[in-house]
């Protein structure tokens, strides 16, 4: 079917004003982030008068950006390596295995995902807090605390996302390698694992990208010492000046990671998400 040439002429606009809205606040912060304090808080202008870096140097002594660098990054490379580990060993059973409760614990899997999170903080802050009373395991204020809260939050999708991938992977692999004499667990790690490569990488990118930027759970969760990034970005907020300038480079910063991963892996996490979604 031709397309018309109202469609012709109508596509790259509607692209381009997409593009220019999702550009323009990269480019104001980008800009923001190299001007001077008072030029920031004064009547915005697109190219900047006064070029400095400074706001890239003061970032890290107003608050402890490097404290909370650190904090996020292992908090989110840790629930990441958990959520992919439990998601290919619960996604192969469902997969692969036939067993009573199948499709319920497949529905109830998914069902978490239709609640908001925030129904969640509650219930969890309490139990935090009675682990440590009655158990002495501080979860509260920690960073192992803050882990298994973002592990709840992207373990039932990434079940469901790796169990799909794993179906559009033929059995008769498993069936060969057990000719040869495999185990199950081998059989995953030798041969169905190595396949589904891309659906491994688009679980953990989702696990990762949950926890790197969510914001309310670790404001109420952590303490000073435990803080991430999210939520440390507060502290260039005073009570006599916001410093906008160094809020700019540090959003800059914080995002460089996600972005340079995101680039880089972004083919396998197109491959995953559509492959992976599918009824199993």
């Amino acid at each position: 079917m031709r397309e018309s040439r109202t469609l012709r002429w109508a596509r790259p606009v509607v692209l381009g004003l997409l593009a220019l809205f999702t550009v323009l606040p990269l480019y104001v912060m980008a800009v923001s982030s190299i001007k001077p304090l008072k030029d920031v808080q004064g009547r915005f202008a697109w190219l900047p008068s006064h070029v400095t870096v400074r706001p890239f140097v003061d970032m890290w002594r107003t608050v402890p950006l490097g404290r909370y660098f650190v904090n996020s990054l292992v908090v989110s490379v840790s629930a990441t390596v958990l959520s992919v580990a439990i998601a290919i060993l619960a996604g192969y059973a469902v997969s692969r295995y036939r067993f009573a409760g199948r499709g319920t614990f497949l529905t109830a899997v998914l069902s978490t995902q239709m609640f908001p999170g925030i129904l969640f903080l509650l219930p969890l802050f309490l139990i935090f807090v009675n682990v440590e009373k009655y158990t002495g395991v501080r979860l509260y204020g920690s960073r192992t605390g803050l882990t298994v809260t973002y592990l709840t939050f992207a373990l039932p999708f990434s079940i469901w996302l790796i169990a799909g991938y794993f179906d559009t992977i033929p059995r008769e692999l498993d069936e060969a390698a057990r000719v040869d004499g495999a185990g199950p667990l081998r059989t995953l790690l030798r041969v169905v694992l190595p396949v589904a490569a891309p659906g491994v990488v688009a679980v953990a990118i989702y696990a990762f990208m949950t926890a790197w930027g969510e914001v309310l759970f670790a404001s109420v969760l952590t303490d000073d010492s435990t803080r991430t990034l999210a939520v440390g970005l507060r502290g260039y907020a005073t009570q006599a000046n916001v410093y906008w300038n160094q809020v700019m480079a540090a959003s800059l910063v914080i995002s460089l990671p996600v972005v340079v991963g995101f680039l880089a892996l972004q083919r396998f996490l197109v491959h995953g998400l559509t492959a992976g979604a599918v009824k199993s």
